[in-house]
């Protein structure tokens, strides 16, 4: 038996000719019919219309009704612009100009195609069936300049005004600035927004005419009026400046504003800056915030380094360092090198983040690399000592002498110390003079005091002295507390020669004056030195009290010596156990022993062996002779702990081996005791 065929019933628009077809496909598109609108502008495409053509590569551009492919739009693009339609000959110059590549979102067919073609060879040809065009257009500048001229010389105006863009910038072509022109001329004709903007741009800069504000204005104001973002821009500077038109400000401040309503950054850059200073509109730090935050959130990069700028120093509002952060991070991110630079400090101080050194080094480092002098020292920095990053000796100075080539002082001053010492370097004294008077040459105080020690550290002839003398004289008078106290040395003779005391104690003041605790220490000693002949404790113990203050440990011990000695001043010896206390907390170790013979004996303080033992092992793991006898003492006796023999024995014996006289007499009484014990159990 045969069963009849199936009769297929015709489409109802099947006899209708091409123009009729794409009406019927627009009227199925409107209503959202997408895949039957594609087989019925695919029906006319083939009986050769150019706008079904153009509608279809629409659709795959659009995923409506197929899945998106680039290539495919761009395939039909191009076959209704070879049919002559200008639409389509401009939007595939758009494409060709720069390319096309499908994302790589989650769900998008790219995804997909690397997800099925890393499954094996059978997967991926699976792939280029579904997609034999790919999903990428290449970028062809030249081929998407001859679609563009071809849609213009149609009389497209959009085309024509693009096509004087390309010739302007030499994009896809020569540059032609008298053909950018001409071309701009024929957009403007039609009334074409871009084009008259484009005119005011060659009449604003010269290009291949001379300049002329007045008929750039002009056209800038055409197009303005039509609602061209960049030309109120470009006019509202015009106005600011008063080039080509009279000086405006608030004209200038309208028409920012009317291209801040479409969110350009520029225009909302300068309203910002227009509300800062109260010019040309009402003076509105909150109003000028709001507009660099909406310029800023879009990327405009000069917004987001005025907010950092505005956030940081507080400018009409209180600093928020956190905002701060945040906004320079951003502009880091994008490539700024202060940028860059501030957020390494950011991470560094703990300013408005959270402190990390790795993420500090990482900026810095960044920052180094695109040429920021003080980056590269402070990265140099983290380098030496390992912060942040390993340490790297070579890396140190490789980054010092990007910051010394620069001209940073400190940098010139490292590599000096570093050829010196021969710190990761082979030590070379030629090479270090040569970075630190370089250093000093530049005028800073403290390489002049750094040229100056290592003139006198190294065993100098007079001539050598003389010229540290200066250096330091110099930095001196520029207030450098640590140049006056080192000529004060100097001058003490603490480098060689007879010493100059009365001349020594001048620099020394000049320099405790400045708040220098070693300087104050060193009065302090020079006033109760007999050799100097300007004895005086009063006067020592003044100086030792404002250093002890300053929390000086050398000092603080030493003002405990004159309380408990009534030297300078009146005895007082629990002022002195308070000085010896405040030392001795500070690890100083005579501090500590003296602090734990007065808790001791109770003198100035409540006698307590418990805490006086404790006191004498700190100085004893020093390596105090004295205080290891006296904490062997403690745990022979059980003084302020419990009695250990054989620890007590551990501590006489490390006294002994430093030549103790006591401990080695202690160890061989603990001898005899033992011969005496063994000879009774015998």
């Amino acid at each position: 038996m045969r069963w009849p065929r199936l009769l297929r019933r015709p489409k109802p628009w099947a006899g209708l000719g091409p123009e009729a077809l794409v009406q019927r496909g627009v009227a199925a598109h409107e209503r959202g019919a997408f895949m039957e609108a594609f087989e019925i502008w695919r029906r006319a495409a083939e009986r050769g219309s150019a706008e079904a053509a153009f509608r279809i590569g629409q659709l795959y551009w659009q995923s409506q009704g197929v899945a998106r492919s680039f290539p495919d739009a761009v395939a039909w693009y191009e076959r209704a612009a070879e049919a002559g339609h200008a639409e389509a000959q401009l939007l595939l110059g758009r494409i060709l100009l720069d390319g096309a590549a499908a994302g790589l979102g989650g769900n998008s067919p790219e995804a997909w195609r690397q997800s099925v073609e890393s499954k094996g060879e059978e997967r991926a040809a699976i792939a280029k069936v579904i997609f034999p065009r790919g999903l990428s257009v290449e970028k062809q500048p030249e081929r998407g300049f001859g679609w563009i001229a071809k849609a213009a010389s149609a009389g497209n105006p959009e085309a024509q005004a693009l096509l004087g863009d390309l010739y302007r910038h030499g994009r896809g072509c020569e540059m032609d600035k008298a053909a950018a022109r001409q071309w701009y001329e024929k957009a403007a004709q039609q009334n074409l927004a871009a084009g008259e903007f484009g005119l005011g741009d060659v009449f604003y800069q010269g290009l291949g005419i001379p300049k002329n504000p007045q008929i750039a204005a002009d056209w800038y104001r055409k197009a303005a009026a039509k609602g061209h973002v960049r030309a109120q821009v470009a006019l509202a500077f015009l106005h600011l400046n008063g080039e080509g038109v009279a000086q405006d400000r608030p004209e200038a401040a309208r028409l920012f504003g009317e291209a801040a309503r479409h969110e350009d950054v520029t225009a909302l850059y300068n309203i910002a800056l227009m509300h800062l200073a109260g010019d040309g509109l009402p003076r509105s730090v909150d109003k000028a915030e709001t507009a660099l935050r909406k310029a800023g959130r879009r990327g405009h990069l000069p917004s987001i380094l005025m907010l950092g700028e505005f956030y940081s120093k507080g400018m009409a509002i209180e600093p928020d360092l956190r905002e701060a952060a945040y906004w320079y991070l951003q502009a880091a991110e994008r490539g700024d090198v202060q940028a860059q630079f501030f957020t390494g400090r950011f991470y560094a101080t703990g300013q408005g983040v959270a402190p990390s050194v790795r993420e500090a080094a990482k900026w810095f480092l960044r920052a180094a690399e695109n040429g920021h002098p003080t980056a590269a020292y402070n990265v140099a920095i983290f380098y030496l000592k390992g912060t942040g990053i390993p340490q790297d000796i070579g890396a140190a100075i490789k980054w010092f002498e990007s910051a010394a080539n620069a001209g940073i002082p400190a940098a010139q001053v490292q590599l000096g110390q570093l050829y010196s010492s021969g710190q990761g370097v082979d030590r070379d004294h030629g090479l270090a003079e040569q970075w630190l008077e370089k250093a000093a040459g530049g005028g800073d105080p403290e390489a002049r005091v750094a040229y100056a020690l290592f003139l006198l550290q190294s065993g100098a002839s007079a001539e050598a002295i003389a010229r540290a003398k200066d250096l330091l004289g110099q930095a001196a008078e520029t207030g450098h507390a640590a140049a006056a106290f080192q000529l004060g040395n100097l001058h003490a003779g603490r480098f060689g020669g007879a010493p100059d005391w009365p001349e020594a104690a001048r620099c020394y003041a000049r320099a405790a004056d400045a708040g220098l605790t070693d300087a104050m220490l060193a009065l302090g000693h020079l006033h109760l030195d007999p050799g100097s002949g300007m004895a005086d404790p009063k006067a020592a113990s003044a100086w030792f009290a404002k250093a002890a203050q300053a929390g000086q440990p050398l000092a603080q011990f030493q003002l405990g010596v004159m309380y408990c000695t009534g030297t300078g001043v009146d005895q007082d010896l629990e002022k002195g156990v308070a000085w010896y206390e405040a030392a001795a907390k500070q690890g100083h170790l005579l501090g500590q022993f003296n602090l734990a013979v007065m808790l001791s004996k109770g003198q100035g303080c409540e006698r307590d062996p418990e805490r006086a033992f404790e006191w004498f092992v700190q100085a004893a793991e020093q390596g105090m002779a004295a205080a290891q006898l006296s904490v062997g003492d403690a745990l022979y006796t059980g003084s302020g702990v419990a009695q250990d023999l054989e620890a007590a024995k551990g501590w006489y014996e490390k006294a002994a081996g430093q030549g103790n006289e006591a401990a080695r007499q202690r160890l061989l009484m603990l001898a005899q005791a033992d011969g005496k014990a063994t000879h009774c159990a015998d």
